[in-house]
């Protein structure tokens, strides 16, 4: 089922979609970008290798029948490893032909038999007709030897295809499929793709303007998409939105091959914004599971406004610690550290890790709510094993146990980090064996012990700022649909004092997601948790701060504000028994509403012109003989308001 000449015929839409790729950006294994031309064959085809590693997944996925049911045997599973294909492309077409035979290996084998062409015990060694290859690529003598014994029987699999098709009353090959694989097709061929925007290469508004120049038009909604159009993410502000049959010519874009541009689940985004929104100036994040690079790249380009640094584990080989390196190089991101070590092996409280607050947790699941399993696989790790349960339309309870198990050792293990405030879990799973269950069994098992405060679940910050109805309760999910992949979303957070949190935290938070728009805020320090207001202002309008936001800090509280009465000298048409209320430091001019009731009534003037109070009882008496009342220091912070299109927050 891995040759060219038993698939073809059987899968000409899959080859009429993804073989005319003469022109094609490819991802070298170094992670750049490069332009590469293909000289296709004179038949639709790919190189050797990928033939040679669709067969090798094919081994480890085909349907395994009963003995009396066997038809066609696949061997022993004893195959050698699968080659290393460089190019994401070429990865993907290997698992896209692995599928498509896993799909149809019923047909498949029912056509090899009724035309006679299996068994075959050998192949005649004989001379072989000369064809073109893909330029650069190394021939697999076996394959073209396959090849050719297949294409020498072109008229028999037609016979027996067709044969096939009216004993079933099939109109087309994918009538063949089971129903829920037809489903799961339709919705993945129409799902919209999502693109998060790289700002440290290209502002929003220059993608804006760059999308328009290319005929883009920009329209509120997903219902809205049609062709050359796109829309705005409801819960993510730097996420655009496409049409599904725009892949190929996105991707073609020079906003893509310069990673300006990157095309990602939306899933995953929305796991890094959760993630983000819980960081303040100088807090770290541990990235559990390696993953996509992607991610981690999205992650890095949130976290630009902060000194955060993201600590990413299961980093095994040097070779790929490099290849990484160079990736993220390529993406201008800087504040990532890899580990070597898987995350359930790093100790709590590893010195490397003392000030990360935020665990980002996405662990391998069972991956059903995907839309597109074979671009899961290929970017995020995930278990070729996958395709299959896609195919089957389920999981079994055993894989579904095993994952279960896992999930909640590593949630766990998170909860141990008693420096650490919050933790996001994140999956793809359409089980609540995977997503609700594993959160409380986490929660009732009391692991964080008794000298730190508990976690509690709080809902992600985003359920503010669209008209989403996704979240139930404290979760947040999407089920799969043609709109959006399935998604299941939990933030646990440490339980807080409400009167312990100061103004200057909540500073530090808004700025470390970019809300205070050039303003630099220095990171609070450790250990000091009672602090006098004006000790804590000096802190942050220290040394490399900017007078911006030394002024917004030092601005004190309208209840400490001292009320000045002055006289107005100047301006011919003011009169001379009119006085104005100045307050100290005011940005804008205070209305007589918003003045306490004292001072409404001491804005008359005595003959002498100084002032006095229109109220006995508010009479001015001399400074030494008032007495001194303290004033307490009230701190006001408003939270950012944020518009449901997604824009860019701002205080």
């Amino acid at each position: 089922p891995g040759s060219r000449s038993n698939l073809e015929p059987l899968h000409e839409n899959v080859i009429n979609d993804t073989s005319d790729w003469s022109e094609k950006k490819i991802t070298d294994e170094e992670g750049f970008v490069e332009q590469r031309t293909m000289t296709l064959t004179e038949k639709s085809g790919y190189p050797d290798t990928v033939y040679v590693n669709a067969a090798k997944i094919f081994q480890v996925i085909h349907t395994e029948k009963p003995k009396e049911k066997t038809l066609v045997r696949y061997g022993d599973g004893s195959l050698s490893p699968m080659l290393t294909i460089k190019h994401e492309y070429s990865q993907c077409v290997s698992y896209e032909l692995a599928f498509s035979a896993l799909k149809y290996q019923d047909l498949l084998e029912e056509i090899l038999l009724d035309s006679g062409i299996y068994p075959c015990h050998s192949i005649v060694n004989r001379k072989f007709k000369a064809r073109k290859i893909f330029d650069k690529e190394e021939p697999v003598e076996e394959i073209q030897q396959i090849e050719d014994y297949l294409y020498s029987f072109k008229t028999k699999l037609a016979a027996a295809l067709a044969r096939s098709r009216i004993k079933h009353g099939a109109l087309s090959i994918e009538s063949f499929l089971p129903e829920t694989v037809r489903k799961q097709e339709q919705r993945a061929s129409a799902l919209p793709l999502c693109v998060w925007v790289n700002t440290l290469k290209i502002s929003l508004q220059d993608v804006f303007r760059e999308l328009e120049q290319r005929g883009f038009r920009r329209v509120q909604s997903v219902s809205d998409l049609d062709h050359y159009t796109y829309c705005m993410d409801l819960h993510c502000h730097d996420v655009l939105v496409f049409p599904s049959s725009l892949k190929e010519e996105l991707l073609n874009l020079d906003l893509f091959a310069d990673c300006k541009l990157v095309l990602q689940d939306k899933s995953r985004s929305l796991a890094v914004h959760s993630s983000q929104a819980l960081l303040n100036i100088g807090d770290d994040i541990i990235v559990a599971h390696l993953g996509s690079h992607l991610t981690i790249a999205h992650m890095s380009v949130l976290t630009n406004y902060s000194t955060s640094n993201i600590f990413v584990c299961g980093v095994k080989s040097s070779a790929k610690a490099e290849e990484l390196r160079s990736l993220f190089s390529h993406m201008e991101c800087k504040n990532i550290h890899l580990l070597p070590e898987d995350f359930t092996e790093i100790d709590p409280v590893d010195p490397r890790l003392e000030n990360a607050k935020v665990i980002l947790l996405l662990p391998q699941c069972s991956g059903l709510g995907v839309g597109n399993p074979i671009d899961f696989i290929v970017h995020d790790h995930g278990d070729a094993g996958l395709l299959r349960d896609v195919f089957q339309g389920c999981v079994s309870v055993d894989k579904l146990n095993i994952l279960a198990e896992r999930q909640l050792n590593e949630l766990m293990h998170a909860m141990k980090f008693n420096k650490v405030q919050a933790i996001v879990y994140c999956t793809c799973s359409v089980y609540s064996e995977e997503n609700e269950l594993v959160v409380k069994k986490a929660l009732e098992s009391g692991v964080e012990g008794n000298k730190v405060k508990p976690y509690r679940l709080i809902p992600p910050a985003f359920n503010t700022c669209s008209n989403s109805e996704a979240s139930t309760e404290l979760f947040f999910k999407m089920e799969p649909s043609e709109s959006s992949s399935g998604c299941f979303l939990a933030i646990l957070e440490r339980e807080k004092d409400p009167e312990n949190v100061s103004a200057g935290e909540i500073l530090s938070r808004a700025a470390s997601k970019g809300l205070l728009d050039g303003i630099a805020v220095k990171k609070p320090k450790e250990g000091k948790k009672q602090r006098k207001a004006t000790q804590h202002r000096r802190n942050i309008s220290g040394r490399g701060i900017e007078p911006k936001l030394a002024e917004f800090l030092h601005h004190p509280p309208v209840s400490s504000i001292k009320a000045e009465v002055s006289v107005s000298k100047a301006g011919s048409n003011m009169s001379q028994t009119r006085s104005s209320v100045q307050l100290k430091k005011s940005i804008n001019p205070v209305s007589d509403k918003a003045l306490p009731e004292v001072l409404k009534h001491t804005s008359h003037l005595s003959p002498a012109g100084k002032v006095t109070s229109e109220r006995q009882t508010f009479a001015r008496k001399p400074r030494a003989e008032r007495k001194k009342l303290p004033l307490k220091t009230v701190e006001i912070v408003f939270p950012p308001a944020l518009t449901p299109q997604g824009n860019k927050p701002r205080l």
